[in-house]
């Protein structure tokens, strides 16, 4: 199974945190690949990219100001076959803090709580450094919350993002 890499650079606006790949992204090496993951749609439909990308060009959200990272290298069917002690925090938390995204967004609360605390969706109080911290549902078929609402959150973060381009709010 394959390892998915970083997608980060300087200056991006924002950064999607997963909690682990799915075994279908594993097995592709491209993240979001799962056939009931939203990802993809709700990224061009918010507007964070001009159409909407496949799982296999992954890579060319850097293009788009938009970076990808987990929280766990390993994949697994679902959250409960990982340990909390997998949890990279520290390492990612690093990786952001580095790279310095306007906003990191963390693709369901599992990531969030396990690692930084309690939330609810939308902006956290809490910040990595200069990076502003939002928490959306989970793109995964697996939530059973309507697709309405899930993507609601990404453009609620895309209204967010695009304020802070005028803001000088980066410290």
């Amino acid at each position: 199974m394959t390892v998915l890499p970083d997608y980060l650079k300087h200056g991006l606006e924002v950064v999607f945190v997963g909690l682990n790949p799915s075994l279908k992204s594993a097995e592709t090496g491209h993240y979001y690949a799962g056939p009931g993951n939203q990802f993809w749609p709700f990224l061009s439909e918010a507007g964070f990219t001009n159409r909407q990308l496949r799982p296999d060009e992954d890579h060319e959200v850097l293009r788009f100001g938009v970076g990808l990272t987990d929280f766990v290298k390993r994949a697994t069917r679902g959250v409960n076959d990982l340990k909390r002690s997998e949890f990279e925090v520290d390492l990612v938390r690093a990786k952001i803090t580095k790279v310095r995204p306007r906003f990191v967004c963390f693709n369901g609360k599992s990531g969030f709580q396990a690692t930084v605390g309690p939330c609810d969706y939308g902006l956290q109080a809490q910040e990595w450094s200069t990076t502003r911290l939002y928490v959306a549902p989970s793109t995964s078929g697996a939530l059973p919350m309507t697709r309405t609402d899930k993507l609601a959150h990404f453009h609620a973060l895309k209204e967010l993002v695009d304020a802070s381009a005028s803001d000088s709010f980066r410290r």
